[in-house]
């Protein structure tokens, strides 16, 4: 694994360096196996991408180049370039959200910068022969930012009055709130109508893919 980048220029020279190289050959340098397909290694390949760009963070709850204020999203993408899959975000806070504002929201904070890269994601692609694609660094416009901070605020206001087992998949223009966990026997705390706790499934929050569509065509086209 290579240290973190010292800037924003080494960053993108990485991510440039390891544009139009398949997945065997960036698995091959670390000497790590290609899984048969991603149904149980499912964020392979954003792991062994944050191992040659010298991704820090992990599995803590901050940007992946915390020094350099960028999140890193590896992106599957058709062979017209279309995303194939939502993005996750964030896990959703579900209580304790007094005083919690889009301004110092995780998501905001999370989506200030993001480096995107695309990778080929296409099924009938081996994944050991897919190729990563071109790198995207992307700061929202004020367009994209209202638009991300509408659906915020709108999916947090249910969480706040005790709605969330309500909130289906269909909220939100540009991002949604899914459930984010292992199995259906996952449980965390959340308000219930009555302003109480209940138990209910985690909840991540999701860029919708024409949203991130049109951040890769806005680039590229």
């Amino acid at each position: 694994m290579k240290p973190a980048p010292k800037s924003e220029t080494e960053l993108l020279n990485r991510a440039l360096d390891i544009s139009g190289i398949s997945l065997r050959e960036l698995a091959d340098e670390l000497s790590i196996a290609v899984p048969q397909d991603l149904r149980r290694d499912k964020g392979w390949v954003g792991q062994i991408i944050e191992k040659h760009l010298g991704a820090q963070a992990g599995s803590r709850p901050e940007q992946d180049f915390a020094e350099l204020g960028i999140e890193l999203k590896t992106i599957p993408v058709s062979h017209s370039g279309k995303p194939l899959e939502t993005t996750f975000v964030s896990v959703a806070p579900l209580v304790g959200i007094h005083g919690l504002t889009w301004e110092n929201s995780h998501v905001r904070h999370k989506l200030s910068k993001v480096l995107w890269i695309p990778v080929e994601g296409e099924r009938e692609i081996p994944l050991a022969e897919r190729r990563v694609g071109a790198p995207l660094l992307w700061t929202p416009s004020q367009r994209e930012e209202d638009m991300l901070r509408a659906d915020w605020e709108e999916i947090m206001e249910h969480i706040a009055l005790g709605n969330v087992s309500a909130i289906s998949a269909r909220m939100g223009q540009v991002m949604q709130l899914r459930p984010k966990a292992a199995n259906n026997r996952a449980r965390t705390r959340a308000y219930g109508t009555s302003g109480r706790t209940i138990q209910a499934l985690p909840r991540g929050f999701y860029l919708r893919t024409q949203f991130t569509a049109e951040i890769l065509a806005n680039h590229f086209i």
